[in-house]
């Protein structure tokens, strides 16, 4: 079976989408990304990655109503597909099995 492959980067914002979960929207996101992550991210990098796994079938969106704190504008809620869910548990099974293969001496030098 072939595998979806996932950036290190749409892994991350797979992730912030699926635990963002009916709140996920590109400036939430992106903060989220920032807290977690502490690393600085671009709004305009995240709306790039949001498109392409769109495109790739791992999410879906649809827009919101308008908002007044946003001078009317819309904004684009996404939603993991079925397929995107699949990804993060492969990712996330092929990462384990590579932790779990750390030889005890490899662990140590790491502090675990």
């Amino acid at each position: 079976m072939k595998r979806a492959f996932l950036g290190e980067f749409e892994e991350v914002v797979l992730l912030t989408v699926a635990v963002l979960d009916e709140g996920a929207y590109g400036v939430n996101i992106t903060q989220e990304i920032e807290q977690k992550t502490g690393r600085s991210v671009g709004f305009s990098t995240v709306h790039t990655t949001l498109q392409r796994l769109e495109e790739k079938g791992f999410l879906s969106s649809q827009m919101g109503g308008a908002t007044a704190e946003r001078g009317g504008r819309r904004k684009r809620f996404f939603t993991v597909t079925a397929a995107g869910r699949k990804a993060l548990q492969e990712v996330k099974q092929v990462r384990e099995e590579l932790w779990g293969a750390l030889p005890p001496q490899t662990l140590q030098l790491m502090g675990g």
